[in-house]
């Protein structure tokens, strides 16, 4: 894992757009189906908008029909931690960015094989690098 990244509320405000600094930091949720990364399907790497760390591969995304882009799997477990989220109702498991924090969106148990995992993720809060 990468050195923890911290900033201040005004840094960070500075450095997103308004509706990535609600999503990232203040664990709002985009719409569904509005997202940019929705329905992509180029080869690359998906970041973290925040911090630039690694996330997700474009082989482990999949159209779950949910409305944000699915992921059977993280790049590497240590780039993403897990947190219980009790909100809205609910328990789900909330998904951030182990190097800075960034609420990133949510992690279900009804994936697809091998993982049976679905990481269910904002658009506003990843950033896209090409292969």
């Amino acid at each position: 894992m990468s050195d923890k990244i911290s900033k201040t509320k005004d840094e960070w405000i500075s450095q997103l757009t308004q509706e990535q600094f609600a999503v990232c930091r203040e664990k709002a949720t985009e719409r569904p189906f509005s997202g940019r990364y929705n329905s992509a399907n180029a080869s690359g790497t998906y970041l973290c908008v925040c911090c630039g760390q690694e996330l997700f591969e474009s082989t482990s995304k999949f159209d779950a029909g949910c409305g944000w882009p699915s992921f059977s799997r993280a790049i590497d477990g240590e780039n993403i931690d897990e947190h219980m989220d009790a909100g809205h109702g609910m328990i789900r498991t909330e998904v951030t960015c182990s190097r800075c924090d960034s609420h990133l969106g949510h992690v279900f148990d009804d994936g697809p094989k091998p993982t049976g995992l679905r990481y269910c993720i904002n658009s506003v809060s990843l950033a896209f690098k090409d292969e």
